[in-house]
C-alpha cells in the first residue's frame, strides 16, 4: 500500500505529509526499508514536507497514532454536534422512549 499511495502522489507533484510505519531497515536495500528521503528525491514526497519514519510493528504504532490525531479532541466535537443522533446510547433512549 505504501508504493501505491507513493507513487500516486507523484501526479501530484508530492505528498504534503509522510508517516512511514513499518519494519523494513534501510541497510538492506528493499524498497520497504527505504527512508522518507528517497521518496523525496522521486518527488512522491514534496521537498517542504516534513517526513518522519516510525520503525514499529504498524499493529502497535497505528492505533497510538490514529488515537492522538483523529480522537483528539472528541470532547470538542461531541459539544459541537450535540443534538445530533450519532451514538449507540442516544439511538437506544429514542428507542426507549
Amino acid at each position: 500500500v505504501k508504493h501505491h499511495c507513493c507513487n500516486a502522489n507523484l501526479m501530484r507533484n508530492g505528498a504534503d505529509f509522510s508517516v512511514y510505519i513499518n519494519t523494513g531497515h534501510e541497510f538492506d536495500g528493499s524498497d520497504s526499508g527505504a527512508s522518507p528521503d528517497e521518496a523525496i528525491s522521486w518527488g512522491k514526497i514534496r521537498i517542504t514536507a516534513r517526513p518522519v519514519k516510525v520503525s514499529c510493528d504498524a499493529t502497535i504504532a497505528f492505533p497510538l497514532i490514529v488515537s492522538q490525531t483523529f480522537a483528539k479532541d472528541v470532547e470538542q466535537w461531541k459539544k459541537e454536534t450535540e443534538g445530533c443522533v450519532c451514538w449507540a446510547d442516544e439511538l437506544e433512549k429514542q428507542d426507549d422512549a
